[in-house]
């Protein structure tokens, strides 16, 4: 039986169901985006061209300029389609665009200079400097800022719970007391670190033609500084230029943007399953949304679904930037067609990481510290003061004012598998031989008090 078809869905649920949370991305790395930025190189080199008088061409007018430059600026549904019916001819997307810029010189009475068009050029120069140009845009205009949205969110968390106490668990067990609030400024502080090498990265492209010698160039105008021309070119449109390359830009700037962010991913997927476990032990509560259904047949239930879609997304990104990374790094010889297929997955990954940072940011805002329970959490377990009472123990002995062997096997056999409450372990610190202040300083002591230099640590923000 044949399934009866359904009218054209999208494949992706990034163009589908997420498409709202994702769809700034798609400005600068989908095929339009990128079609856009080819555009807006060819013209970019028309003008320089044009203005240095290569050829015996005059320098555009500043009305010229500005009606070349909207071919780019006003981009739109009727150059996408203009460029999809030409490609289903040429084959080439780059040959597309060509096309198109010709076409569109000639409508402009600009035909003198129609041969400046992708004049010397490989497919790889401009797609090397599209690319930089798109992937540059859609990291600082949309997902660094999502990015910098949640470290925000989380460093406004660390401020507001810097003096909460909580339990620690160090390999799931009861550990030394923290407060929820420097544990929150880890993670921040951390992606803070990654946020900050991103933003100082670099987005090469080369302009050095077929194999990266400039030899046509040469052959046409012997004279030029070709490589010096270049270099004004692509630091013109606000990226850097790869003087030493092969018929591509050999990529190194890419694989280390997305090694960052796959760092960063992990990092955050670090982050949705501590909360998602604190709000499971009822550290956090989650604020309940006006008509959201937790489970279907469950009414109590308000499921932790921001966290774990996270999670998903970050798990599914980082796969993807890290194939990004290990085949971009990669060119057999002068060039291989394997980075074509590969880059056009840029936006997919980026599109899966700002899907979990926008569930992140929101998951943030949905849920509520519970100092009770956190309080009770430790009032059940003092015997996580056993590291305070033998390290003061310990300074004891070094100062003269105590004569116990072994501080650390004596609060091992009172601790180690077993509860101790308040009442025993005041009554074990009676009968130490240690100081008097030492002794009063260890009786005054709980766990929820137990927090070392917490709360002042969230200041490193």
């Amino acid at each position: 039986m044949t399934t009866p078809s359904l009218p054209p869905q999208p494949l992706s649920p990034l163009d589908g169901r997420y498409r709202a949370a994702v769809s700034g991305l798609a400005d600068y790395l989908s095929e339009a985006g990128l079609n856009r930025a080819r555009v807006e190189v060819e013209v970019e080199w028309i003008i320089l061209l044009a203005d240095r008088g290569l050829f015996g061409a005059t320098a555009l007018t500043d009305a010229q300029k500005e009606s070349l430059r909207a071919l780019y600026r006003d981009f739109g549904q009727a150059e996408i389609d203009w460029l999809a019916e030409k490609e289903a001819v040429t084959r080439h997307d780059v040959k597309a665009v060509e096309y198109l810029v010709r076409d569109r010189l000639a409508s402009l009475g600009l035909d003198a200079i129609a041969e400046l068009t992708h004049f010397a050029c490989t497919s790889e120069d401009i797609n090397s400097a599209s690319y930089a140009l798109t992937v540059k845009r859609a990291v600082e205009n949309v997902w660094l800022p999502k990015l910098r949205a949640v470290i925000a969110a989380l460093s406004d968390l660390a401020r507001e719970h810097r003096d909460a106490a909580m339990l620690s668990r160090t390999h799931g067990q009861p550990a030394t007391p923290s407060t929820m609030g420097k544990e929150l400024a880890v993670f921040a502080w951390r992606l803070g670190r990654v946020a900050d090498q991103i933003e100082a990265g670099e987005y090469l492209a080369k302009f050095s033609g077929a194999t990266g010698t400039w030899s046509a160039h040469v052959v046409a105008a012997p004279d030029v500084d070709w490589p010096e021309l270049s270099r004004t070119f692509i630091e013109g449109l606000g990226i850097h230029f790869n003087v030493l390359t092969t018929q591509i830009e050999s990529h190194d700037w890419q694989v280390e943007l997305y090694d960052r962010a796959r760092h960063a991913g992990g990092i955050l997927h670090n982050l949705a399953t501590d909360v998602w476990t604190y709000i499971s032990m009822g550290f956090f509560a989650q604020i309940p949304v006006a008509g959201a259904t937790g489970s279907s047949t469950m009414p109590h239930k308000i499921n932790p679904i921001r966290f774990e879609n996270a999670e998903a997304n970050l798990e599914i990104a980082g796969g993807l930037f890290a194939t990004l990374a290990s085949t971009l790094v990669t060119s057999r010889l002068q060039r291989d067609l394997t980075d074509s297929t590969t880059q056009r997955n840029i936006g997919v990954a980026f599109g899966h990481s700002l899907l979990a940072l926008d569930n992140l940011q929101r998951g943030l805002t949905e849920i509520l510290l519970a100092r009770d329970v956190l309080l009770a959490d430790l009032d059940a377990n003092w015997e996580v003061l056993a590291e305070a009472i033998q390290t003061v123990v310990r300074a004891e002995i070094v100062a003269g004012r105590s004569q116990i062997t072994d501080p650390y096997a004596l609060l091992k056999d009172l601790t180690r598998g077993r509860r101790v409450g308040g009442p025993e372990l005041a009554e074990f610190v009676e009968g130490l031989d240690i100081g008097a202040d030492a002794k009063a300083r260890l009786v005054a002591l709980t766990p929820a008090t137990y927090t070392g230099l917490a709360d002042r640590l969230v200041y490193e923000l």
